[in-house]
């Protein structure tokens, strides 16, 4: 990841304390409580409004919320103390979205695999519970929407905060922001299909551009390969990463530059097995090698080449120059990667070519 997001807290958040009083102050102590009654949510006097606009109203994502509930609170009553604990860990777990990417080994995530495996027709109550809890025809009810707020004014206060422009899982594609009318899809870092718990979690949600979301990551586990267990970035760390990409050419003959000729470095080493993680999951030496390869990339060339023939300023000063351009603004333009390949072309010896008047268009 090129650089983190700043979280921006919202009423949204409501609805995952919500979820956790449900899960810990009604499903975790079921045994023994009695049936299921607007009673067990006294103590949270916002969530009841909501149960009980469900309860009394007639709407099927109404419906969805309230005989879920119910339903997981019968299953849930017939557990011992053990299994509750267990239940307890893997949801807690599942929920500290930061030492889940750190690979915290003091932090036992379960994906829906596991909990299946465990808990059959629980699991399976729950996994359709979670998954459709961030879905527009409930997160869009009136009774929702007067406790919560809704995803557009999330939105809104979002970019106004993160307005960078440049997707962060990539630094290739432009973000719409607060002056667009359309919005960039919230993407669930680890995937709601594969993890439980989690799903309305906004430490779990991070918009990212169709690439990265639609394309290229899917249903990519950022934590989890078949390897087993592997560091991510955290799309909301509290410090930047400062990627450092080298690109190295092959081949001087820029118009038949493929690929193949190309060969990326990715650091710092501090954070290599992020990085790794980070080019897998969104396909980045792809993406950047055919980025360099394409009419961006040799327009980048070019500039620097008219600026000599224009105005006498000699390549290697054009590339000082907009390395203190980039140094302000890595992603602007993604200057980042258009600083890389320009200095992989002069220790390709193409700047020497210009300053002898080749690499004409």
């Amino acid at each position: 990841m090129l650089f983190p997001y700043t979280y921006v807290p919202h009423t949204m958040e409501k609805m995952q304390e919500f979820i956790d009083f449900i899960f810990f102050k009604v499903w975790c102590k079921a045994p023994g409580n009695g049936g299921f009654r607007l009673e067990l949510f006294d103590s949270n006097a916002e969530l009841k409004e909501m149960m009980e606009a469900f309860f009394y109203g007639d709407t099927q994502g109404g419906d969805f919320f309230y005989g879920h509930v119910e339903g997981i609170y019968s299953q849930f009553a017939t557990l011992t103390p053990s299994q509750l604990d267990q239940l307890k860990q893997w949801y807690q777990a599942n929920n500290d979205i930061e030492k889940v990417c750190a690979n915290d080994p003091a932090v036992g995530i379960i994906r829906y695999k596991d909990l299946f495996a465990a808990y059959p027709v629980l699991g399976k109550t729950i996994a359709s519970f979670f998954r459709g809890l961030y879905d527009k025809s409930f997160l869009g009810l009136a009774a929702v929407k007067t406790q919560i707020g809704d995803i557009a004014d999330h939105n809104k206060q979002f970019f106004t905060v993160n307005n960078a422009g440049k997707c962060p899982f990539c630094g290739l594609s432009d973000m719409k922001g607060i002056h667009h009318t359309r919005r960039e899809a919230y993407d669930h870092y680890l995937p709601k299909y594969r993890y439980p718990f989690n799903s309305i979690n906004f430490r779990n949600l991070a918009p990212a551009c169709h690439e990265c979301n639609s394309t290229y990551k899917l249903s990519k586990d950022p934590a989890q390969n078949a390897a087993g267990r592997r560091k991510a970035f955290y799309p909301y760390a509290t410090g930047a990463h400062g990627i450092e990409i080298t690109v190295d050419l092959g081949s001087p003959d820029i118009d038949r530059l493929t690929p193949a000729d190309i060969q990326l470095t990715f650091g710092p080493a501090a954070v290599h097995e992020e990085i790794e993680t980070w080019k897998e999951v969104y396909g980045l030496d792809e993406r950047y090698k055919a980025k360099c390869c394409d009419v961006d990339a040799k327009d980048w060339l070019e500039q620097i080449r008219i600026l000599r023939d224009t105005h006498g300023i000699a390549p290697e000063a054009s590339l000082a120059t907009f390395q203190q351009q980039t140094a302000k603004d890595p992603v602007a333009n993604s200057n980042f990667l258009k600083l890389a390949f320009l200095e992989g072309c002069q220790r390709a010896g193409l700047f020497e070519a210009i300053a002898a008047g080749g690499v004409a268009p």
